[in-house]
């Protein structure tokens, strides 16, 4: 176990020095070609600041305005049928469009119900197991000026729609 905890802590320094060992080896000019990514790092971060902003503001929208919950009481009904409880729809939608928002409705869910309880377990692998599709799709693909994202969008709902029912069963098996 002490050598897994070693491992984490100088992964990253290892890898660091490696990669710089490695550039000064084969007599490149490290720090130029560090300044140099830097640049482009904040060439791009400048190009999909528009699209972050416009994902967080409706994101905000949406849970100041309390449509959310509106939408969970509307299809509990039908989520309930099925086993996954309404109270957790709204990370659910959230977490497609911004991992910090949905964040916050996690920790809202922790306070209500607890970290432990049946939603916080769902909720806290449903985090883990899903990705933010319409933020990761918005910024990577608007940063290489991807066009057609054919069946990128579809693959990565099932994905979610995958981890979301494997997060149901796995926290029902454990509790």
């Amino acid at each position: 176990m002490k050598i897994l905890l070693f491992l984490s802590d100088a992964i990253i320094p290892i890898l660091v020095f490696s990669i710089v060992g490695y550039g000064l080896m084969s007599k490149q000019k490290v720090y130029d070609d560090f300044i140099e990514g830097a640049k482009d790092g904040f060439q791009t971060v400048i190009q999909i600041m528009p699209t972050l902003v416009g994902l967080m503001i409706g994101v905000g929208i949406l849970r100041a305005s309390g449509f959310l919950d509106f939408l969970a009481k509307m299809i509990a009904p039908i989520t309930e049928r099925i086993g996954f409880p309404s109270e957790l729809m709204p990370v659910t939608i959230v977490k497609m469009f911004s991992s910090s928002a949905a964040t916050g409705l996690v920790l809202d869910i922790f306070k209500e119900y607890g970290p432990d309880s049946l939603f916080g377990m769902i909720t806290s692998l449903m985090m883990s197991s899903t990705e933010t599709i319409f933020y990761t799709m918005s910024v990577y693909f608007m940063s290489v000026k991807v066009n057609k994202s054919r069946w990128t969008l579809t693959g990565a709902l099932l994905a979610t729609l995958g981890g979301t029912i494997a997060s149901v069963i796995l926290a029902n098996m454990y509790l």
